[in-house]
């Protein structure tokens, strides 16, 4: 299995553009790609193992250790009769901008990990029964979907809006249909006691950040908590531990 793995891997090698990054060349390493692969097996096999249609799914692919947290990106895998598809959103080189993708798990596992490691969780089934046509539905899926892309984006605001944002939101839209609007979608999270992670950045940290970087930004943050250095944002370990105490889905597993 290891040899056709190396064989794939060295096809790929010559052909793959980095998953959400179109503006920025990128030739994966074979190694690289071999790891992707093995996790991307293992994780399907995981998956199907649980017998889910829909799980939500996260890799690591930034050090987040400074701030306690070990998940970068959050996404929903739907199972389909071509294998599991992540349904996620994904920011474009760095800039501001942001678009939804369907994507395999080679795909996903594909973009630059920091830890080959697959976590996820398995929605309660009527979770599951909700979220299952939504995510299918390539117009619906897009409804709670906004472009302007922040990776501190705050979670009670609609100027930006971060990966993991876009995943709740679309989670409350699928569960409370009346929720068809972001202001909606994030009162019902507020209402089902989602709390987001809260980062202390000093300014001098948030002015380089903002300097360098098209895609933070912290004018969406209200004044109080931002000149108190107190910076909330929705991460992967918030979602999953709200996702697990509000019983919408199941403990977490990894995958190495």
């Amino acid at each position: 299995m290891k040899g056709t793995l190396t064989l794939i891997a060295l096809a790929a090698a010559t052909t793959l553009a980095q998953a959400g990054r179109p503006c920025e060349p990128w030739q994966p390493r074979v190694h690289e790609v071999v790891e992707a692969l093995d996790l991307a097996q293992r994780t399907a096999q995981a998956l199907d193992a649980t017998g889910a249609q829909v799980v939500v799914i996260a890799r690591a692919g930034q050090d987040l250790s400074r701030w306690r947290l070990r998940y970068s990106h959050l996404g929903w895998a739907l199972k389909t009769p071509q294998g599991w598809r992540i349904v996620h959103k994904l920011n474009h080189c760095g800039s501001a901008r942001a678009d939804l993708y369907r994507q395999g798990l080679a795909e996903f596992f594909m973009d630059d990990l920091h830890d080959p490691v697959a976590a996820f969780a398995v929605p309660s089934p009527a979770v599951q029964a909700a979220l299952g046509p939504l995510l299918a539905d390539a117009g619906r899926v897009q409804r709670l979907h906004e472009p302007a892309y922040n990776m501190v984006a705050y979670p009670w605001a609609r100027r930006y809006q971060q990966s993991n944002q876009w995943a709740i939101e679309t989670l409350a839209f699928a569960l409370e249909p009346t929720a068809d609007s972001r202001e909606r979608a994030q009162a019902w999270l507020r209402f089902k006691g989602y709390e987001p992670t809260v980062l202390r950045i000093p300014a001098f940290t948030r002015l380089g950040a903002r300097v360098g970087s098209a895609h933070i930004a912290f004018d969406d943050h209200p004044n109080a908590l931002r000149y108190a250095d107190h910076i909330e944002t929705v991460t992967v370990d918030s979602v999953f531990t709200w996702l697990e105490r509000a019983q919408l889905a199941g403990r977490v597993q990894t995958v190495r």
